[in-house]
């Protein structure tokens, strides 16, 4: 088992849950629908990585480079997609105008293609042998 890495799966999933209720109900009568429907799937993709994470954290087949890399480019991206898709959608109700790092959400969706396509790479790697 990888600490480091269960640790930050475990951590997104804390605060996935935490925003995830925090949409659901402090924010539901504060944001327009539309920003709402964008903050949940901030907090739907927080989770799923979180459960990815958790599965990297202990999956014993892959090398320790592939674990390592895989887990920067998920946490990277989960980070600058999710985080910047909370800021985004919430900018009406703080008044603080993020619509400057909009760019973050396509790079942060990026790294997570990366991450996946790095491990489905060394998968089949590890399938062929």
């Amino acid at each position: 088992m990888n600490k480091t890495i269960v640790i930050a799966g475990a951590a997104l999933g804390l605060t996935g849950v935490a925003l995830g209720a925090l949409g659901a109900h402090a924010l539901r009568e504060q944001l327009e629908p539309v920003a709402l429907e964008s903050f949940q799937t901030g907090v739907r993709y927080q989770m799923y990585h979180a459960l990815f994470l958790l599965f990297l954290g202990v999956e014993r087949t892959l090398g320790e480079g592939t674990r390592k890399w895989t887990f920067r480019f998920i946490l990277g991206g989960t980070l600058c997609f999710s985080f910047s898709i909370y800021l985004l959608s919430t900018s009406g109700i703080t008044g603080w105008d993020f619509s400057s790092i909009g760019w973050v959400t396509p790079v942060g969706g990026l790294l997570l293609l990366t991450g996946w396509g790095l491990l489905l790479y060394r998968v089949f790697r590890l399938t062929g042998r």
